[in-house]
């Protein structure tokens, strides 16, 4: 009988660590959710009013796009511009959007040739972008986040 108490009673000693709680950080969890994450994927991209009856992903970001497109050629349309060459050049727009829906431009890259037969056109791309209707930033696990894109816009002038 002193044998099983003493048995019973080493098992209880021993096996009280298997009641012990693992204390877990909320910065340990942070780290790992962090690990998990995708950065460079949004659940929603930014988007105007008009792009709103889109359903899919896919298809909000490309109308998002076009919208961008159509504004920035509308606006270089509507200035005529004089050539004394042949212009066939992408222009490289890297813009980002804030959390509160502001566009700003972040790089700007064009050809020389083109810089020099139409000198203005930086000023013409601020003024189409400025123009824009209201922005809906994008979002990512319901928060409104900064985005990131690359436009490249054709010009061709004979």
């Amino acid at each position: 009988m002193k044998q099983g108490c003493l048995i019973v009673a080493f098992i209880v000693l021993t096996s009280c660590n298997y009641f012990d709680v693992k204390k877990t950080s909320s910065e340990a969890i942070l780290n790992e959710e962090l690990k998990t994450f995708n950065w460079s994927e949004v659940d929603e991209y930014p988007t105007f009013a008009i792009c709103e009856k889109e359903t899919s992903k896919e298809s909000k970001k490309r109308c998002f796009q076009n919208t961008l497109t159509q504004a920035i050629t509308k606006n270089i349309q509507v200035d005529t511009i004089v050539v004394s060459q042949n212009l066939n050049d992408t222009l490289v727009i890297k813009f980002q959007i804030s959390e509160e829906g502001k566009l700003s431009i972040q790089d700007f890259q064009v050809d020389s040739l083109t810089l020099n037969e139409i000198p203005n056109i930086k000023k013409l791309i601020h003024a189409s972008l400025d123009s824009l209707p209201q922005i809906y930033p994008a979002l990512k696990r319901g928060q409104q986040v900064k985005t990131a894109f690359t436009l490249p816009v054709v010009i061709q002038a004979n």
